[in-house]
């Protein structure tokens, strides 16, 4: 075979492994998990022993420092994250890509922990979004040569301005995940004042009134009393309902399975109306998977209860081989979802949306005026 095809190979298989870093960064949406696969894809595509991407703080420091190919052990041994000085911070200061053969012979070189393994040829290239360098890649130890070469600064180079996107969608995403638990807390409080609030002040209206009448009218007195104690169970039924709302799920322990059942069962009782669970193919999922199903079908059921004025809701839980499908209908008043001011009014329509595509999902909402709703959210499973 000759020098060239030999190239020509090698050339294929490091853009069929670009194609596949650059889908993979794409697919992902959690932060902390698009900087490790970026990380993991550099040193792949530079061949090299180690790698690590550095995002700044600001302040001289480092938000963030991923690497790759250094065991758990050797990281703790190293210590603390490191400064944005010498040649890490040269790679955040200048937009040009820098590598050489032997890192301990530049001037910049110095610093570095005890415990951090001896390293020789460098190649560092700033990833840059809008003209802003956030962030830079860094290569160590070219796995069966002396340097790094042109190809291997070519792909670095073509990695970080996709990683750039990847970043700031990230960041988006994440901030967008905030919003919606900040949405989340927001609904709670206005559950809590809609329902516990004006219950409560009831109970004080009526007690009031109950101590006018025990001197006046006894008759009329317990007929108070009688109301004040059917508030009173209102009231701590809202409480009830809301608390476990709160209270974090053992879904680590019980699964999502269990958990769910133990849910529903509570709020059925709670609010007194028939929540039925039917699960095909119960099985373990990725913790991740678990805790976002279940947290959608709290926000789905929570609706249900809230809006729907239904006599019955079923969830449907169907975990097979490729697919998760996760299934709340209910039989209440129903809803025009392409209504304009649904999404003002159901704010947790987005935040399921939101978590559904987190997981490469989707979310649907069947619904029609007086014919009840659907939410229907399908995962691949993996």
């Amino acid at each position: 075979m000759r020098k060239d095809d030999v190239a020509t190979g090698a050339g294929h298989s490091a853009l069929h492994a670009m194609s596949d870093a650059i889908l993979a960064i794409s697919g992902e949406l959690s932060y902390d998990r698009v900087l490790q696969k970026m990380v993991d894809a550099a040193r792949d595509l530079a061949g090299a022993r180690y790698a690590a991407l550095g995002i700044p703080d600001g302040a001289g420091g480092f938000e963030e420092f991923i690497t790759s190919g250094m065991s758990d052990d050797t990281i703790a041994a190293i210590g603390p994250l490191p400064r944005t000085h010498g040649l890490l911070g040269a790679m955040l200061e200048d937009p040009a890509p820098f590598r050489t053969r032997d890192i301990k012979q530049d001037p910049r070189y110095g610093g570095w922990p005890s415990a951090h393994p001896l390293m020789s040829s460098f190649i560092g290239v700033p990833i840059v979004s809008r003209g802003e360098i956030i962030g830079a890649f860094y290569c160590t130890d070219k796995e069966g040569a002396a340097e790094f070469t042109d190809e291997d600064q070519l792909f670095i180079s073509m990695l970080a301005a996709h990683a750039a996107s990847a970043i700031e969608n990230a960041r988006l995403f994440e901030r967008s995940r905030e919003l919606s638990v900040v949405e989340e807390r927001n609904r709670l409080a206005r559950d809590l004042h809609d329902s516990v609030t004006q219950t409560l002040f009831s109970v004080v209206l009526t007690a009031e009134a109950t101590s006018t009448l025990l001197d006046r009218d006894i008759v009329q007195a317990k007929a108070q009393l009688a109301r004040l104690q059917e508030l009173s169970r209102d009231a701590l039924k809202e409480m009830r309902s809301l608390i476990f709302e709160l209270r974090s799920a053992e879904l680590e322990a019980d699964g999502l399975v269990a958990t769910l059942r133990k849910h529903l069962d509570v709020v059925g009782r709670v609010r007194r109306i028939p929540i039925e669970l039917h699960v095909e193919g119960e099985c373990r999922l990725a913790p991740d998977m678990e805790g976002e199903l279940f947290r959608i079908a709290q926000e789905a059921l929570n609706n249900a209860l809230k809006h729907s004025r239904s006599q019955r809701i079923d969830v449907d839980l169907r975990i097979a081989s490729g697919r998760v499908t996760l299934e709340v209908r209910d039989d209440g008043r129903g809803f025009d979802p392409q209504a304009p001011n649904v999404r003002s009014k159901r704010l947790g329509l987005t935040s399921m949306r939101e978590r559904a595509e987190a997981m490469g999902g989707r979310l649907r909402v069947e619904s029609t005026p007086g014919e009840g709703t659907v939410v229907r959210v399908e995962v691949p499973r993996g």
